[in-house]
């Protein structure tokens, strides 16, 4: 596996070759990147016959993706002419009840969210006249049928819909500076890269520019009001976040770690089963534990140091959140002035009854991780401490 055979399989398809090594696009990171992910796929993630099947597609797609955005960019300059509004921005911890959180505010119509089918296919730009009749959606629909037969039990741990919010980490796939790459699959060599080297070398950064650039795209045609993302891992990277949109409005989730540990080691278990027979759980346990430990202590440090300015955060308990999902929404507006129809109330409330909240039907246990829950606590005291976050196992 060689990712000079990724990079010519996209040049073949699409007939273009630039693929925005210039800062306008982030820079040349993502190279770097895919030959960290490649390497690590190659020697690391012990893929079954499916999971390469799996790779070839999804690394390929995120090169074409890369080179027709690249290209529509460089044919229409004018639209970052357009600024993208201070985005809405929701992270905190995987399992913390962020996807419903996401998917809860997305029925506001004020708000712009990046929907899986167009981040999947953004060429060419999503039209607002078409936007909930595009043929990408039933294509993208389609694809999900892999999915229900590899691992039919993944739609009770996590919703699938081409028109549901997308996370960030879909975005930044195609500049491979993602976290994706290391839920989906067992490549250690690339997480450590990407947690250390590629924040020290700027690659984090260009990922956000890249980031930017894929929402020009997509709102070009079918601007909003005003941009709602998400993804856990903004909480490794918040000076970049907040680098690239410092006027970004953030609502950060809290739970337990050690309940996290125990849901994101089984989702992780689910996950990986579409490219690899090879599970093992304290092995991914330890693994993710690096992962969301660095995740808290860097969230604190934002907030200490200032990178994150307190008027412009909103925090949300994991019980309040899952005891009265409209109530945290209503909190959220409120902390950032804005006003509750009673029209995006109910349009919240058909949602919450009609969709299966997060974690429905997932098993798990913190003792299948076979960490130590002393030593958990121990290492994410300052977290819980200075987010007074309660304990849900003892």
């Amino acid at each position: 596996m060689k990712a000079q055979e990724f990079i010519e399989s996209a040049t073949e398809a699409t007939g273009l070759d630039d693929f925005g090594d210039d800062a306008l696009f982030g820079g040349d990171g993502w190279r770097t990147g895919l030959d960290k992910l490649v390497d690590s796929l190659d020697r690391e993630a012990n893929l079954h016959e499916i999971g390469q099947m799996v790779v070839q597609g999804e690394l390929t797609q995120y090169l074409v993706n890369r080179l027709r955005i690249v290209d529509h960019h460089r044919k229409h300059p004018e639209i970052r002419e357009r600024d993208i509004t201070p985005p809405i921005v929701i992270m905190g911890q995987a399992r913390t009840g962020t996807t419903m959180l996401f998917d809860l505010l997305a029925q506001d119509p004020d708000h712009r969210v990046p929907q899986t089918w167009e981040v999947d296919q953004p060429l060419p730009p999503p039209r607002a006249e078409t936007y909930l009749t595009d043929p990408r959606i039933a294509q993208a629909d389609a694809s999900f049928e892999l999915v229900d037969t590899v691992i039919p039990e993944f739609r009770a741990v996590h919703q699938l819909g081409a028109q549901l919010a997308q996370e960030c980490v879909r975005i930044t796939a195609s500049h491979f500076v993602s976290v994706i790459f290391p839920t989906q699959y067992q490549v250690p060599s690339y997480l450590e890269w990407l947690l250390y080297s590629a924040q020290e070398q700027g690659h984090v950064a260009g990922s956000y520019t890249w980031h930017r650039r894929f929402l020009e795209l997509l709102a070009s045609e079918a601007p909003g009001t005003r941009w709602l993302i998400k993804t856990p891992f903004h909480c490794w990277t918040l000076p970049e976040l907040m680098g690239e949109y410092p006027q970004a409005l953030l609502v950060q989730t809290h739970r337990d770690p050690a309940k996290v540990m125990a849901s994101t080691t089984s989702l992780l278990a689910t996950l990986r089963k579409l490219g690899t027979d090879d599970i093992v759980y304290p092995r991914m346990a330890d693994e993710f534990f690096e992962l969301i430990l660095g995740g808290l202590e860097r969230s604190v440090d934002a907030r200490i140091n200032g990178v994150v300015p307190a008027e412009r955060v909103v925090d949300l308990q994991f019980d309040a959140l899952m005891t009265d999902p409209i109530g945290a929404a209503k909190s959220v507006y409120s902390a950032f002035g804005w006003p509750f129809s009673a029209e995006v109330e109910d349009a919240m409330s058909t949602f919450l009854r009609t969709h299966v909240r997060e974690g429905h039907g997932h098993p798990y246990t913190f003792e299948a991780t076979g960490l130590s829950l002393s030593a958990v606590r121990d290492r994410t005291a300052r977290y819980t401490e200075y987010f007074d976050v309660d304990q849900e196992l003892s």
